[in-house]
């Protein structure tokens, strides 16, 4: 249940007036508060929260996030909480907030509080906390998956739109498939880990959570940043095509026989449902040998990266070992065995196999894999800690080495029987991509890819050019992304234009005293593709000037006074969707033009 916490859905609650930010965070953060499982290590006072709220601004394309409450794992710095990576001994006071948080908070979500984890970020089972271990949200008799336990957990409940993970091994991933919901693990560096406490250094992602994969992206896209104090961080590769899922995608699956389900028998029939599913989405199965890739997976745990985490918190460990979890700790002490030999012999091999599957990628634009073999209890988790949760990592954990970017999703909808998730995964930069493909795998309309955001233009639309409206293509055609979910300032009239084919409004600026906010949208594209569009625009539209919520004036479609005369003036809907709902709701089974 998500109490109506998706991203875009709040927004345009937002821009209409229908919800405000003050009564939705404060509803989320009693949810919060009451939430039976463990899920917040810090769940930050209620004043702290509201604090955050005072400094949110106006609605707007400066604040892509308006509003929307999110949940931080508690190896991400949030200032003035205690960061603790699930060891109370371990625990710091930040004064500043990881480079990322800050992005997001600038961008205007809100703060819930600091999530549950497996300790030091050591684990896929989400059991090695001692703040209580968390269940998986679809069937409470298995575990949530770790390392990224409570921000799962927290997007799966509907406690918050979104949540920050990390993901090394697959910890953004693993809890995504026992929760249903989509985990977004990032190209390596296009997310800052200044601010992250580090697992692996080199292979460190910060991850996202959220309820859907046009969530994820809109949370994506805020993020992305260049950040000079990260020398990991970097700026995304220039995006490329336009806004649609590729015709036909080319998407790799395993030669018969190189899955391993450890016996677990639903497990197989839902991969069996996955891939008959990725067939009945039009893509093309290009069979790829998985060796390599389980090779390259081996060496994250029995080769000397393990080392990175000696080098992060050993010192730590080795002083505190009553303070640590015993699995935890061994782990982290055997990365002292390894020598500089070893890691070099390491770097080597991996190098090798990269080399050895660069070839898929000429002939597969993604490849698609169970998340994870099966899924566990508690139970068994005790039972054989260390071999289970390696278990767990079988089909995530080569990603980060081998430099790929995936989106975890959930698989088909089977029998009832535990949660099932699949990946797709693709080289780095095709973050986008995996978007669009997540998107179709779950029935959503694609996220649009986007041009870079220095070299781009913004435009606002307020009717037919609306997302899902059937002027649309014409910015998706060109590349453009959504910015932001909007309103104008309240000064405009919104009139139906007479005889309009299809059908669409006019935006007018009104007469002092005599306008209201309109919901809108504000897209970025490129320069060449804003000229294009606007040489297309017919009287009485134009291209001009339109006042946004947060003082920004931004080039959109508007109308002059003279539509007055010969249109209806539908201002009082607030919006062109709710003048069509309102439309269809009075005339049930009438078509509402579709604008």
């Amino acid at each position: 249940m998500n109490h109506g916490l998706g991203i875009r859905g709040l927004l345009a609650d937002y821009a209409s007036g229908e919800r405000v930010p003050a009564a939705v965070i404060r509803a989320a953060h009693r949810r919060a508060e009451d939430y039976p499982q463990p899920v917040w290590i810090t769940l930050l006072d209620w004043d702290v929260v509201a604090g955050y709220l005072e400094r949110l601004g106006a609605p707007g394309a400066r604040h892509p996030l308006y509003g929307i409450p999110f949940a931080i794992k508690d190896n991400i710095d949030l200032a003035g909480a205690l960061t603790t990576a699930a060891c109370p001994a371990f625990g710091y006071l930040p004064r500043r907030s990881a480079f990322v948080v800050e992005r997001l908070i600038e961008a205007g979500a809100i703060p819930l509080g600091k999530t549950n984890m497996d300790q030091f970020a050591t684990g896929l089972v989400g059991t090695r906390t001692p703040y209580g271990a968390c269940r998986s949200v679809s069937d409470g008799r298995y575990v949530s998956g770790g390392s990224s336990s409570g921000s799962a957990v927290a997007v799966a409940a509907g406690l918050v739109s979104f949540a920050l993970g990390t993901d090394t091994a697959g910890s953004g991933r693993v809890p995504a498939a026992f929760n249903a919901i989509v985990g977004l693990k990032p190209s390596l560096g296009l997310l800052s880990t200044a601010g992250v406490l580090p697992a692996c250094r080199t292979l460190d992602c910060v991850s996202i959570f959220a309820g859907n994969a046009a969530d994820a992206g809109l949370v994506f896209a805020a993020a992305v940043a260049e950040d000079p104090e990260d020398p990991y961080s970097r700026s995304p590769a220039p995006a490329g095509g336009g806004g649609g899922v590729p015709a036909g995608p080319r998407v790799g699956v395993p030669q018969a026989g190189q899955l391993d389900f450890l016996g677990d028998a639903r497990a197989a029939v839902s991969w069996a449902g996955a891939v008959e599913r990725a067939g009945e989405l039009g893509f093309e199965l290009v069979d790829i040998d998985l060796e390599p890739y389980l090779a390259a997976a081996r060496l994250l745990y029995q080769g000397a990266w393990v080392a990175e985490r000696t080098a992060a918190v050993g010192e730590f460990v080795l002083a505190h070992p009553e303070a640590v979890d015993p699995v935890v700790g061994d782990i982290i002490a055997g990365g002292a065995r390894p020598s500089a030999v070893d890691a070099f012999r390491g770097a080597y091999r991996l190098a090798e196999l990269r080399r050895a599957t660069a070839p898929d990628w000429e002939r597969i634009d993604v490849l698609l894999l169970p998340t994870t073999p099966t899924i566990y209890t508690p139970e068994e988790i005790a039972a054989d800690p260390v071999g289970r949760n390696a278990a767990l990592g079988t089909y995530t954990n080569f990603v980060n080495l081998m430099d790929l970017c995936a989106v975890a999703v959930p698989g088909v909808p089977g029998d009832g029987g535990p949660p099932f998730g699949v990946s797709l995964i693709a080289p780095r930069d095709a973050d986008e991509l995996v978007l669009r493909l997540a998107a179709a795998w779950l029935g959503e309309e694609p996220p649009p890819a986007g041009p870079a955001p220095d070299a781009t233009a913004l435009l606002v639309v307020a009717g037919a050019h609306l997302s899902g409206q059937p002027l649309n293509c014409q910015l998706t055609d060109r590349g453009a992304r959504l910015e932001a979910l909007s309103a104008t300032a309240p000064v405009y009239r919104l009139f139906e234009l007479a005889d309009a084919q299809p059908p669409k409004p006019g935006l007018v600026r009104a007469e002092p005293g005599q306008g209201r906010g309109i919901e809108v949208e504000v897209w970025r594209l490129a320069p060449a593709g804003l000229a294009e569009l606007a040489a297309g625009v017919a009287p009485p539209l134009s291209i001009g000037a339109v006042e946004l919520a947060d003082g920004s004036s931004v080039p959109g479609f508007v109308c002059d006074s003279g539509v007055a005369e010969t249109s209806v003036e539908i201002t009082a809907w607030g919006g062109w969707r709710a003048f069509l709902a309102g439309q269809a709701a009075a005339l049930p089974g009438a078509a509402t033009g579709g604008s």
